[in-house]
């Protein structure tokens, strides 16, 4: 099961890729990358759950600006 979120997360963030400048884009960014965060989690690879989790708050940020 956490494969599959894992890999749910990961197309996900392909498909923002194509998006990134637009609202739905971060927003699916974030939504894979919380995902992909729990995958990380369950593998003990904190580093990229850091890196996620930094990411998530900078694309959050981003959202927020861009939605003014």
């Amino acid at each position: 099961m956490i494969g599959l979120i894992g890999w749910i997360g990961a197309v996900t963030m392909v498909g923002a890729s194509f998006k990134m400048s637009e609202p739905l884009g971060l927003k699916m960014a974030i939504v894979g990358l919380a995902l992909l965060s729990i995958q990380a989690y369950d593998t003990a690879t904190y580093n990229l759950l850091a890196l996620n989790i930094c990411s998530i708050i900078g694309f959050s940020i981003s959202l927020i600006r861009k939605e003014k």
